[in-house]
């Protein structure tokens, strides 16, 4: 892919930018009553967003620019299979619709800020809710790093070469974060998506008319990978179970980490969390049509370095500078949104559940916000420092690893909403069975997510989290039964 300087698209990526920049720190007197005074203020916004800022800070925080870069990128290198990201964004929904307004509920009436408060609230457990917030912390930290690789590939197709740029744009992130708190992605959201769909909208429109239409695009993207004798535009019957369970652990997965939580604690009521669930599988649309930009990087005959150039080679290629360079911002805008709300998800876990717990247990609200503000910046150099030292595939390897190990926590974090028999104890072996023999098998494997398990004569290949979840589920039930009964906690 060419990259010379294209001042156009760079200036107009940086109008937008500067735009976004300012929003950010006006953020700040944005529907707050006092945002110095607490985590609850600087951290989840006063739990006072309606439906439509929830819809627009959970969708601007799930549907990331590494998710915009990546989901192509796997598209066009494996063709069908690299399609799992819709159903997983499809089940996700009716996951949320009927745990999370309940999650809210015990929240919102005990003043919880993060999973791990609600697993001390529910059980007691020091270990337990260090296990928690651990795992949580751990899988987000690749997760922001990965948002940079998304900002690094528009840059890079800009022609701006070198670190300076990323350390700029996430050197500005970390201020206004720390000035707005929650409500500077929140605001920015607004304009992120927007100008997603208008990127979306107009690329599915007018790429497949510049390359002979959809019929030409499906069978220049088959013939490339019949050729290479890898990838198909159909699904291979070896590939269903893997796809099915990359979807299933996926959305099980995927509202248990400290961002996408930090929004659900951020709505204002239960029923606002349940209007989300119901309008927010408009993004799975919005993904899906840009999942299409993977095949249609084949019949433009793209050629990249490597595949997470695919959809900013495209817009290179085919449209004018300006509105690449609005692409490309609505992309790198993409990864300040929820680069931002990770860092305070993040940021919030380390405030309440260790420093609160185990440094200062008297600590003010003040003081809670003021810890939570300076934890979000380290996390923000924590996650430039990965991509900056360390080979990206690192950061990506670890992302793998974070999802399988964050789904760990789901039976810590939910089962105690409907039931009240389980105990801390057992719920810690879970976890610790599911997180040890989940990174074993992920490790032997080459760090890949499936794992080929051999059944008879038929192997079959099962998403590695969700088998380490299964094994969790069955520690729990066998240590609850073979533990010395105790007296039931009330259900949330």
């Amino acid at each position: 892919m060419k990259t010379d300087l294209d001042y156009v698209a760079i200036g107009v990526f940086a109008f937008f930018f500067l735009l976004v920049t300012v929003m950010g720190f006006l953020a700040a007197r944005w529907k707050q009553a006092d945002v110095k005074s607490s985590i609850d203020e600087w951290g989840l916004g006063g739990r006072r967003f309606g439906t439509w800022i929830t819809w627009f800070l959970v969708g601007g925080d799930f549907y990331t620019a590494y998710t915009v870069i990546a989901v192509p990128a796997l598209v066009y290198a494996v063709g069908a299979y690299g399609f799992f990201a819709l159903p997983y964004t499809i089940i996700v929904y009716p996951f949320v619709f009927m745990v999370m307004p309940v999650l809210w509920n015990c929240a919102k009436k005990h003043g919880y800020v993060t999973a791990a408060d609600v697993v001390y609230g529910q059980y007691g457990s020091r270990p337990l809710e260090l296990a928690v917030a651990l795992t949580a912390v751990v899988a987000t930290m690749p997760y922001i790093a990965l948002q940079l690789v998304g900002m690094a590939a528009v840059f890079g197709a800009m022609g701006l070469k070198g670190e300076m740029p990323l350390i700029i744009a996430f050197l500005v992130l970390a201020f206004y974060t720390y000035s707005s708190g929650i409500r500077a992605p929140a605001l920015i959201a607004f304009v992120k998506d927007i100008m997603i769909y208008i990127v979306v909208i107009v690329a599915v429109g007018l790429i497949p008319a510049r390359l002979g239409g959809y019929g030409a695009v499906f069978q220049a993207a088959d013939a490339d990978f019949k050729a290479k004798g890898a990838g198909s535009i159909l699904l291979a019957d070896n590939q269903l179970v893997p796809y099915a369970t990359l979807a299933l652990g996926s959305a099980l997965a995927a509202f248990m980490y400290p961002h996408t939580l930090t929004g659900v604690f951020a709505s204002k009521s239960g029923n606002t969390i349940r209007k989300n669930a119901i309008l927010l599988p408009a993004y799975t649309l919005l993904l899906g049509l840009l999942a299409l930009l993977g095949y249609m990087g084949h019949a433009a005959h793209l050629k990249l370095n490597n595949n997470n150039e695919v959809v900013p080679a495209l817009f290179k290629a085919l449209f004018p500078s300006w509105f690449a360079g609005f692409a490309f911002a609505a992309v790198g805008i993409g990864a300040l949104v929820p680069a931002a709300v990770m860092s305070i998800g993040a940021a919030n876990v380390f405030t309440r559940n260790f420093w609160k717990a185990y440094v200062s247990t008297d600590i003010t609200p003040q003081g809670e916000a003021k810890i939570a503000k300076m934890a979000s910046l380290i996390v923000k150099i924590g996650a430039l420092l990965v991509i900056l030292l360390l080979p990206t595939q690192f950061a990506l390897d670890l992302q793998l690893l974070g999802g399988m190990w964050i789904l760990q926590t789901l039976p810590a974090v939910v089962f105690g909403l409907f039931v009240s028999w389980l105990s801390g104890r057992a719920l810690f072996a879970g976890w610790a069975a599911g997180l040890v023999a989940g990174t074993w098998v992920a490790w032997m494997d080459g760090l890949k997510p499936v794992h080929n398990w051999t059944i008879g004569q038929s192997h079959v290949g099962v998403y590695t989290g969700l088998a380490a979840l299964a094994l969790n589920i069955l520690v729990v039930i066998a240590v609850q039964l073979v533990s010395p009964r105790h007296r039931s906690l009330p259900v949330a």
